[in-house]
């Protein structure tokens, strides 16, 4: 399968995932033809993107969570936090089991920390945001044999790590930071103390896990915020590469960036803003061209990634569909094992 922009459709296409409405309803199932009313449905609910069917061989998509868990996890953590608005701090002792289910489902899978997974980029709110850096962190955590205490800690953290957004009093939604005055901009730099703040006196949740929310946008270099924090305790800097990569990918905040974008940042600010340590376990685990992408070789040739190569994830398995002249070919080329091939661009 493959992701393709909705304004992209032709109406010949056939559906690969499913495609869910805003109150997480299932609105177009997995096999449906895309039908030019279909595609007119996408529009009018600012379905941007969707996956659909390509020919053999297939990718082979490798994800942390499932598409069926992740979505039911959303509509939870969302239930939680807009119940939040209304009755305080009541509901939000849920969260901690929702973040033990994460980790359970992730622990189910087996060769869990193996893996090399195909994290891609997305448009995503702060719900799904959250959930897909609990994801990740508990796989950082998992890899660097942290006590089972502390990766629970860590969950908890990640699915309340934006609470303090809440507590706003400027329109941040869907803007770049970097559009906001200087006032609006030092307001939104205050809401990891106003999510602290909101749960300081909870015993429910463990000094550990209060702190990280606190430290998530502080660096090793203080150039974060809202305190420049540069003694920052382990599982704080989990969150943090977590938080920024995530950030980047779904255009949270910022611009949205390519999956190796967002890596090469990681790389570039190595114990400088982030934890050498911690990015290279991230880094371990996370592909550096996902399943699906469309990327031209320095030999000009241009290729669908179709699935990863085990420790090595920047070594994936491409099928060249055009040659460096542009024509129409059909080569499944392993990248492991053709030493002088290696992916200059990525192209959708």
């Amino acid at each position: 399968m493959k992701r393709c922009n909705v304004d992209d459709l032709t109406g010949t296409e056939i559906l690969a995932k499913d495609v869910f409405t805003p109150e997480y309803q299932i609105l177009l199932s997995v096999g449906m033809p895309l039908k030019q009313e279909y595609i007119e449905k996408l529009r009018e609910l600012d379905i941007k993107e969707v996956y659909i069917e390509e020919d053999e061989p297939h990718t082979k998509t490798v994800v942390i969570l499932r598409e069926e868990v992740e979505a039911s996890l959303k509509f939870k953590v969302k239930s939680i936090l807009e119940k939040h608005t209304y009755s305080q701090n009541n509901t939000l002792e849920e969260l901690s089991r929702t973040a033990d289910h994460i980790i359970m489902n992730i622990l189910e899978e087996d060769k869990v920390v193996e893996q090399i997974y195909d994290i891609k980029g997305r448009s995503s709110d702060i719900y799904e945001h959250s959930i897909n850096i609990c994801s990740t962190a508990t796989i950082v955590a998992l890899k660097l044999d942290l006590p089972p205490r502390m990766v629970h800690d860590i969950g908890v953290s990640c699915l309340l790590h934006e609470l303090g957004l809440r507590y706003l009093t400027i329109d941040y939604a869907d803007r770049n930071l970097t559009e906001l005055s200087e006032s609006e901009y030092a307001e939104y730099k205050k809401h990891p103390i106003y999510g602290y703040t909101a749960l300081r006196g909870e015993n429910w949740i463990s000094n550990e896990s209060k702190n990280m929310i606190l430290y998530h946008h502080e660096r090793m270099d203080g150039s974060g915020y809202p305190l420049k924090a540069t003694d920052i305790p382990v599982e704080c800097r989990i969150i943090q590469v977590c938080d920024a990569f995530d950030e980047m990918i779904c255009g949270i905040g910022c611009k949205r960036v390519k999956v190796y974008e967002a890596i090469e940042y990681l790389r570039s600010f190595k114990d400088v803003k982030f934890d050498g340590k911690i990015v290279d376990t991230f880094l371990e685990f996370t592909a550096v061209y996902p399943a699906g992408s469309t990327v031209r070789t320095n030999e000009r040739e241009t290729g669908i990634v179709l699935y990863q190569n085990k420790e090595f994830p920047d070594r994936p398995v491409l099928r060249i569909i055009k040659d460096k002249d542009g024509r129409s070919v059909d080569i499944v080329k392993d990248l492991v094992e053709v030493n002088n091939v290696y992916i200059e661009e990525v192209i959708d």
